[in-house]
């Protein structure tokens, strides 16, 4: 078994307490679902939020799915020029058998564009694409955000670092 970080994002279409949990639950969900793991498998949760979500704490919807014994914690993003509004994000820290190639990133609703760089991506529910690094055709390197168990460069944990380009992150 290893340690890995699986990334995700939803954005919300606006900033109200049962959207807010409603999409962050499916976030949750999908991110297990598409991985193939269960709550024992969980080492850590941490969620951000851009400035713009205020209505309630991301983390809040994770504890409504009985992850009571799991260490959450929620940060706020940067505010980049041009990034998307409303978006809730989280890097989900497991143990896996899963190799970093075989992770599935999750991006659900508007966020599906934020990483068009990695190359085993879920960009809606239950649907998990193979993509090429850098086949998007926004100038996307693969530098930005790296976590544990991601490729490139500049990740220093609750936020993203790097340019962005029409609101897609690097």
């Amino acid at each position: 078994m290893a340690v890995r970080a699986i990334r995700g994002a939803t954005q919300l279409d606006r900033d109200e307490r049962d959207h807010l949990l409603d999409r962050t639950t499916e976030l949750v969900r999908t991110v297990l679902r598409e991985n193939t793991l269960s709550t024992d498998d969980l080492i850590s949760i941490v969620f951000t939020a851009t400035d713009d979500v205020r209505s309630e704490f991301p983390a809040y919807a994770a504890r409504a799915l009985g992850l009571v014994d799991v260490p959450l914690m929620c940060a706020r993003e940067l505010e980049i020029e041009g990034s998307l509004p409303r978006v809730v994000r989280l890097m989900m820290h497991v143990e896996t058998s899963l190799t970093r190639a075989e992770v599935t990133h999750v991006y659900l609703h508007g966020a599906a564009g934020l990483r068009r760089d990695l190359t085993h991506v879920s960009t809606a529910a239950g649907n998990a694409d193979e993509t090429a690094a850098g086949e998007s055709g926004a100038g996307e390197s693969g530098a930005g955000e790296s976590g544990a168990g991601e490729s490139g460069a500049g990740e220093s944990g609750a936020g993203e670092s790097g340019a962005h380009e029409h609101g897609a992150e690097r």
